[in-house]
């Protein structure tokens, strides 16, 4: 039950027929992890917060630098050297100090990701269906900037039945899926890029613009208040699309692969 100061605070979003108070205590409940503090994770971590978002994992390995600060908009300038996890979180706790915030600060593995996801069942944050169904539940937001660890995270969600919201963004390009595995025949990631190819793209070596992770990272952020709440209709099962220097968007439907290394499964 949310008390007089929750009530205040979230009364915005309460108002919203999609959301009310079910919904809000829905956000307060659920456990969003968060990987990559940059670009696409600062403002999701700061939104999702803003937001009530009760529980929320930060997990990156990268300190900040000067660089940075053009387009990750929850670090500054006495933040450089510091972990982007722990700058994030501060920024975090200035906009909602009352949510719990966890720090992990270094590279993790695909064991380590699943334990993490499977620490999410406590007596504080009892087991609930993963994939958006009624209690308690855990999303995975990618925020990453390269397919190794993309299909590393995408892997360990569809083992673990935990739903997905990826982001992109690159030079004047973004784009945006979910998986739920609450739908059988909803794609994963790694139905849309089999392998890395020649996609290994970052902005260090090909640039960004800053709005265009706040636009990405923003879309993320409200794919994951629908995927808790139960309301409206996610990116399950497209694709986003947005060219910034035409500000024209595309949403393509996204079948599954019937090959895919990661989910391998038929289509019925």
């Amino acid at each position: 039950m949310m008390n007089d100061e929750q009530l205040l605070r979230y009364s915005r979003q309460i108002m919203l027929p999609d959301i009310e108070i079910a919904g809000q205590e829905s956000l307060l409940a659920a456990r969003v992890i968060i990987i990559g503090a940059g670009g696409l994770g600062c403002p999701v971590g700061l939104y999702l917060a803003a937001a009530g978002i009760g529980n929320l994992v930060l997990i990156d390995d990268d300190d900040v630098d000067l660089s940075n600060l053009q387009r990750q908009i929850a670090h500054g300038v006495s933040d450089i050297n510091q972990k982007k996890t722990v700058s994030l979180a501060q920024s975090i706790g200035l906009i909602n100090p009352t949510i719990k915030v966890t720090t992990v600060s270094h590279r993790i593995t695909a064991d380590e990701l699943e334990s993490i996801i499977n620490e999410s069942f406590t007596d504080d944050f009892p087991a609930g269906d993963r994939s958006g169904q009624p209690g308690p539940i855990t999303i995975v937001v990618d925020c990453t900037d390269n397919f190794d660890t993309r299909f590393i995270i995408n892997s360990v969600c569809v083992k673990t039945k935990t739903a997905l919201v990826s982001g992109a963004a690159i030079k004047l390009e973004g784009q945006v899926m979910v998986y739920n595995p609450a739908d059988p025949q909803c794609a994963c990631y790694q139905c849309l890029y089999q392998n890395a190819g020649d996609q290994q793209l970052n902005c260090a070596e090909n640039g960004v613009a800053a709005p265009v992770v706040g636009i990405i990272g923003s879309i993320q952020a409200m794919e994951v208040i629908k995927l808790i709440v139960g309301n409206g209709q996610t990116l399950a099962g497209y694709l986003l699309i947005l060219d910034a220097k035409t500000m024209d968007w595309r949403k393509l439907k996204l079948p599954k692969n019937p090959d895919c290394a990661a989910c391998n499964q038929s289509l019925s």
